[in-house]
């Protein structure tokens, strides 16, 4: 077996590292937020290794959001490229894993019935996408920039521009969700969710700009790598 095959030890998770439970400036926590000792997952379910998805499943527009719900135009607003790897605790490719994302079109509206946001749908535009990732466990979307949008928890409370994300990694149950922001966003620093992680890890949850990725006359690029677990893990949602 080659050596960048041959299991991993699977260290225990670092709570510490992670943002609470229950925070008290992200309102909602208090109510959804788990209060009891957690129950640890039975060993067995860690054993059902993938596949559990395939490239066969694939259409060749899932990972482009400006094409894959086109009515009657291309959708508005500034075209993005986003890419990154998903890697594991030792820094190795995670290979052939569904990631998938769903985000706010350029207006910060989702097309979703509980979204009453005074703010225009785009009939070009669902905001959600997913890939597999490749033998260097990369993954690329092509989608249009989210905008902030309203959402309640304190006064005059706005949430930065972000993409969600959600990921398996060698086993179904292995799943991560979490957000990807942009650099220079000044409403993180208001954000509770983003504040909520610890101050020196935050960075992880921030894309890069990357002029290699970015297309001439097309769409601005960002990086966002992925780490699946150990002290370097990619912060929960």
């Amino acid at each position: 077996m080659k050596a960048d095959t041959a299991p991993a030890v699977v260290a225990p998770r670092d709570w510490s590292t992670q943002p609470s439970y229950v925070f008290p400036m992200y309102k909602s926590t208090q109510l959804r937020g788990p209060k009891q000792v957690l129950i640890p997952m039975k060993q067995t379910l860690a054993n059902r290794n993938a596949p559990v998805y395939a490239f066969a499943q694939m259409d060749k527009y899932d990972n482009d959001l400006t094409m894959n719900a086109r009515v009657n135009g291309e959708p508005l607003g500034e075209r993005i490229i986003v890419t990154g790897r998903v890697l594991d605790e030792d820094g190795r490719p995670v290979r052939n894993t569904l990631v998938e994302v769903w985000q706010a079109n350029a207006t910060g509206r989702y097309v979703h019935k509980v979204d009453q946001h005074d703010a225009p749908l785009d009939p070009n535009f669902l905001g959600a996408g997913r890939c597999m990732t490749d033998e260097q466990g990369r993954y690329t979307f092509k989608t249009i920039k989210p905008g902030a949008y309203p959402w309640g928890n304190h006064h005059n409370a706005w949430r930065p521009n972000h993409i969600h994300f959600s990921l398996f990694g060698d086993y179904f149950a292995s799943r991560l969700v979490t957000q990807m922001y942009f650099p220079g966003d000044p409403l993180l620093e208001l954000d509770p969710m983003y504040m909520s992680m610890p101050e020196h890890l935050r960075g992880s949850l921030v894309s890069q700009f990357s002029l290699d990725v970015t297309q001439p006359e097309y769409a601005l690029g960002y990086v966002f790598d992925i780490v699946l677990r150990g002290p370097k893990a990619t912060r929960f949602e």
